[in-house]
């Protein structure tokens, strides 16, 4: 992706803090038109933490009128194995901050099983997924035969992992399974599942939403870091279609 980066960098926004949600609710709506009016289904892939605040956006005027909410299909592409009530858990970060206020149709809102151990959980939900492509509800990837999503929507950490996948983990490299799970996460809570990165980078879009000074490193090995050094996640990040950065100016500050 570094090199996609640094040659295209009209896909790379920055943004003051308060105007960031804003530029990324209109990405999102845009894209939800686009798809319910192409093939009646917009698939879109949530990540937890600040990127639910910025969806926030979505459940204001003039974004929550235009969606035709009941064409949205909401998986997640990394979740954290408790409760689905838990602080912890992605999905009730997701459904607190704006899922419960709109007209989402809830069979189409695709939570772990968090019954399962998180061996058991990521295999549920490929098998959840593989369903759904047979059902014609995820399209795949010609190029690759992976699950391609419409809109992956994808956060950032310091240490440049997406996901739940971490910088020399096993896990980068998968390149099998649809959806994995780690028990020995860098970040708690340890027991996680994950997207696969053939997975994430079968989607038709991507949205990377990164803020904060913290994150301004990793941003700038991934935008205009040294080829020669060993790869962030973050660079292994390469869509079929577009990837689009929303930046901060925090994050962006060392660009």
């Amino acid at each position: 992706m570094a090199e996609t980066a640094k040659s295209d960098m009209k896909n790379v926004g920055i943004y003051e803090k308060e105007e960031l949600p804003r530029a990324l609710a209109k990405y999102v709506a845009d894209l939800s038109d686009k798809f319910t009016k192409e093939k009646g289904i917009f698939t879109v892939v949530l990540s937890g933490g600040s990127m639910i605040d910025y969806m926030r956006k979505l459940v204001e005027p003039p974004y929550v009128d235009s969606i035709d909410w009941s064409k949205w299909h909401i998986f997640w592409v990394d979740e954290r194995v408790v409760p689905k009530d838990h602080e912890d858990s992605n999905y009730k970060l997701a459904y607190d901050g704006f899922l419960s206020k709109v007209a989402i149709i809830p069979d189409n809102v695709y939570a772990i099983n968090d019954t399962l151990s998180a061996e058991g959980a990521a295999d549920d939900y490929e098998a959840r997924l593989r369903d759904l492509v047979k059902s014609n509800v995820i399209a795949v990837s010609s190029v690759s035969g992976f699950p391609k999503f419409d809109l992956m929507l994808l956060g950032m950490g310091p240490d440049g992992h997406v996901a739940s996948l971490f910088p020399g983990h096993p896990l980068v490299k998968e390149n099998k399974k649809w959806v994995t799970f780690i028990k020995d996460s860098p970040k708690p809570p340890p027991e996680r599942i994950t997207f696969t990165f053939p997975v994430i980078n079968s989607s038709a879009y991507i949205a990377m939403v990164i803020t904060g000074t913290a994150e301004a490193n990793a941003v700038h090995a991934a935008l205009e870091g040294n080829e020669n050094s060993e790869k962030l996640p973050v660079q292994l990040v390469s869509p079929e279609g577009e990837l689009k950065w929303f930046l901060d100016k925090d994050s962006a500050s060392k660009l």
